[in-house]
């Protein structure tokens, strides 16, 4: 038997995590109104109509699109998101901000075209991985095909450089291997020479290197290099177990950089304590745990590999998120899905989860 129905769990920790999102990014977003009025407002417009309005939209239409289709043009898809990457390099129409190059204006709107890159990526490996099926196990049908995927996609973005993109691509892209079949041995071989590539890319890149020194020594340069993960420990501990209460952050107001950006969760750790934390990492498990179950009972090959990269991905950025903020992983600048700032990353995610949602139509039922 199969489900005509969407998954109305899924659905319901999606818009639990979307909407409780948009309640947070407000708050955190008030310490940009301390500042600037006309940029807080651009920027909860952006969120508002760009990423939530838009995002509802954009997962409704995917919601009604048969998977099928997506791996009947998913070398288009991947192909039109490489060459809409690139324009970040095209004068007048990519631009800079923070030192790194990853948006393009088309007219009059910013958008990060990376975040369609994450999805046109996992759709077209999902097809292929579908297409070759037990060939998956020879290393040139499974393993060498992702080496020149990553390395298209990593000459893109790490000219940015956008190194955490390339990271969460890749962390999705061997577990859609593992789900594919391929062998134990083959997967080994290719986190050791990933490990090894990062360790070299770490000693020749100096803002990664930066990152990595102020993980391994949080305390050394308290007003510089360490001075985010500092200002949100001090958020998160004075939180306490209950919060501050809703809105009542002292540190969104001149001490964190970006509140409703990448410290974001300090901010949550503040206003809501231990406990807020807690529940809202036990939403996202719960996602992650609902999402790896439509996985497993998809119709087929193509759309459980999809689901399991898209919850990989979506799962993989909200935790290494997290884990910079409270000091357990390097710093890393990716955004908490659905919650942190970004309009395009918003936008996409629900996109994403529509897909999912019309996987869980056809999901087998026993």
């Amino acid at each position: 038997m199969k489900s005509t129905k969407v998954d109305k769990i899924f659905l319901g920790i999606v818009l639990a995590l979307t909407l409780g999102g948009i309640v947070m990014f407000v708050s955190a977003s008030l310490g940009i109104l301390a500042k600037n009025e006309a940029k807080f407002y651009g920027v909860l417009m952006s969120q508002l109509l760009f990423g939530l309005l838009g995002g509802f939209i954009a997962m409704y239409l995917a919601t009604r699109i048969p998977y099928k289709f997506w791996r009947e043009y998913s070398l288009i898809i991947f192909i039109a998101s490489l060459l809409l990457t690139a324009l970040v390099f095209v004068p007048h129409i990519g631009f800079a901000h923070g030192g790194a190059r990853r948006w393009i204006n088309i007219f009059g709107v910013s958008i990060q075209p990376v975040e369609f890159l994450k999805v046109g990526f996992i759709i077209y490996f999902a097809a292929w991985l579908s297409w070759v099926k037990t060939k998956v196990r020879d290393m040139k049908w499974g393993i060498l095909p992702l080496v020149i995927f990553i390395a298209l996609i990593g000459g893109l973005l790490l000219k940015q450089p956008d190194t955490k993109s390339v990271i969460l691509m890749a962390v999705s892209a061997f577990a859609m291997l593992f789900v594919s079949g391929v062998s134990y041995k083959h997967i080994f071989i290719m986190i050791s020479v990933c490990l090894v590539g990062a360790a070299m890319l770490v000693s020749v890149t100096p803002y990664l290197r930066d990152r990595v020194n102020t993980f391994l020594h949080p305390s050394h340069d308290p007003s510089g290099s360490s001075y985010q993960l500092q200002q949100s420990l001090i958020a998160i501990g004075s939180g306490g177990i209950f919060g501050r209460g809703l809105g009542q952050s002292i540190q969104k107001f001149n001490y964190l950089p970006e509140p409703q950006g990448d410290s974001i969760f300090a901010v949550i750790g503040e206003e809501l304590g231990l406990v807020g934390c807690i529940a809202l990492i036990l939403l996202y498990i719960s996602y992650a745990f609902r999402g790896y179950k439509i996985a497993y009972y998809s119709p087929d090959s193509f759309s459980k590999l999809l689901v399991v990269g898209f919850i990989t991905l979506f799962i993989t950025q909200s935790f290494m998120n997290i884990a910079s903020i409270i000091g357990v992983f390097p710093l890393t600048g990716v955004p908490l899905v659905f919650i942190s700032q970004g309009g395009t990353s918003l936008m996409i995610a629900l996109g994403a989860m529509g897909i999912i949602l019309n996987v869980s139509q056809s999901q087998k039922k026993v």
